[in-house]
């Protein structure tokens, strides 16, 4: 739909962006903070771009006041980062570490005094070592009560100054590159304990939500959900099929399960007649339907697009992590669905298809399907960022990025939606999990790469500069 006349974003709108612990954080084993299991699986060869990790990252640990200092200059109104369960519990259970509480005290102080909304990520994938080589981690069903312990702990510690919570971080993205690709850990490829492991995530998200309701009575939570709305490769019929069983698998698994607390059924027959369909147990639908939360977090960086896929058809294919466009191969489910290029849209170097109007058919399916408000709790472009000789990053293809989905937002609005705020990825370049260090997303260089950690040295982008008049007039001066 066309809207003759723009319409302004909400007065209270939460210009934002964002960071995940194990991603900034560094000080990996300081201050009592027990291993992670991405603190484990770094160290294997082979495992990442150049054997990078997070042990350092970009040392936010350290440097937080000037990290918050640089994000108050811009305006920032929001600000979205996630607790390290490691660092609260060491062994993910028993004893509390009470130096990593602290920690998170005077990260949320030092954004509160600089008006500044904190936006609290209970896990963002860095889940306790420990608990993985106890019980297997998300593969048991110990982890919900675990999970629901750390979160209560945070409830009580945090809930008197932090309002907006997500509960579970991209589970759709993090459980396929665990239990599918195996470029997660734990690192298998085995679909059946994808579904398991996934029901057992859903469990511990609707029971951290229950337990919220509870203990922040006056908060928000929710989930964020890696969103990439699908597309048909055309409009031949099995064409379409192929992108309505997408769009089931891919994207309505989660949200439906998220947001009306059951499977969609079609998916879920298919699964129970190919002996996939994760284990009931008494109360486990009861529970989901306690999860419904109050707004739905929106990662959101690409469209895909589908088309048929035979029986014998395409599989899993290579991704790209290294940055080198056109290495990234089509991947699909034979019998159900396959992934096809775009020719319509532009691609990052990462070879992510750039489809703003995406984003906002996305934001439109979400509001149609389920009435929920709306959390952009991630959307930006990782690119070769340079420093010029004059010390400056003229980073004018972020800029057009992200002034093009904000122009979206815009028009979601216009439709309908009902939009909470927009956190940009990345406040800062940071560890980008699998690509390393070169893959930059901020707003701020950090002076480093994979071979020397250098003297990180925080330098604001053009784009810096850019959002600092995109908020300072609400989103007018685009």
């Amino acid at each position: 739909m066309h809207h003759e006349q723009k319409k302004a974003f909400p007065t209270d709108f939460l210009w934002g962006s964002a960071s995940a612990a194990y991603q900034v954080e560094g000080a990996w084993d300081e201050d009592g903070k027990g291993p992670s299991m991405w603190d484990s699986f770094t160290k294997i060869p082979g495992k990442t771009f150049k054997g990078t990790n997070g042990d350092v990252a970009v040392d936010h640990y350290h440097r937080y006041k000037e990290d918050i200092a640089l994000m108050a200059k811009q305006g920032l109104k929001a600000y979205r980062f996630s607790i390290s369960w490691p660092r609260i519990y060491p062994q993910g259970k028993g004893e509390v570490n009470e130096a990593g509480l602290v920690f998170y005290d005077q990260l949320i102080d030092e954004l509160i005094a600089n008006q500044i909304e904190p936006v609290l990520t209970l896990y963002h994938w860095d889940a306790p070592q420990a608990l993985a080589d106890e019980y297997g981690a998300w593969e048991s069903r110990e982890m919900i009560e675990d999970f629901n312990q750390y979160c209560i702990t945070l409830y009580k510690r945090y809930g008197d100054r932090v309002k907006y919570w997500v509960s579970l971080n991209e589970q759709n993205y993090n459980s396929n590159h665990a239990f599918i690709t195996a470029m997660h850990p734990p690192g298998v490829h085995d679909r059946k304990r994808f579904y398991e492991a996934n029901h057992i995530a859903f469990l511990a998200n609707a029971k951290a939500i229950e337990s919220f309701r509870q203990y922040v009575p006056n908060g928000k939570i929710g989930p964020s959900f890696a969103y990439s709305p699908s597309y048909p490769a055309s409009s031949q019929p099995r064409d379409m099929l192929a992108y309505e069983n997408a769009e089931e698998f891919q994207n309505n698994w989660w949200l439906d399960t998220y947001c009306l607390g059951h499977y969609p059924q079609v998916a879920l027959r298919y699964l129970q007649e190919h002996d996939l369909a994760p284990t009931f147990e008494e109360g486990d639908i009861e529970l989901l339907t306690k999860g419904i939360p109050d707004f739905v977090g929106v990662n959101y960086y690409q469209t895909i697009t589908y088309e048929f896929n035979p029986i014998d058809g395409v599989a899993e294919g290579k991704m790209n992590t290294t940055g080198q466009k056109g290495s990234n191969e089509d991947t699909g489910r034979p019998g159900l669905y396959k992934t096809t290029p775009n020719g319509h849209l532009e691609t990052s170097n990462w070879d992510w298809a750039i489809d703003p109007i995406g984003l906002r058919i996305g934001l439109r399916r979400i509001t149609s399907r389920y009435g929920l408000p709306v959390f952009i709790t991630e959307n930006g472009l990782g690119e070769f960022d340079k420093l010029e000789a004059d010390g400056s990053i003229q980073d004018d293809y972020r800029i057009d990025y992200l002034r093009s989905h904000l122009e979206q937002c815009r028009e979601a609005i216009a439709d309908g939606v009902d939009l909470i705020g927009y956190c940009s990825w990345s406040f800062t370049d940071l560890l980008s999990w699998l690509n390393g260090y070169q893959k930059r997303y901020g707003f701020v260089y950090i002076n480093r790469d994979e071979d020397s950690e250098k003297d990180m040295r925080r330098i604001p982008k053009k784009s810096y500069y850019w959002y600092q008049q995109v908020i300072e007039s609400n989103g007018e001066q685009l």
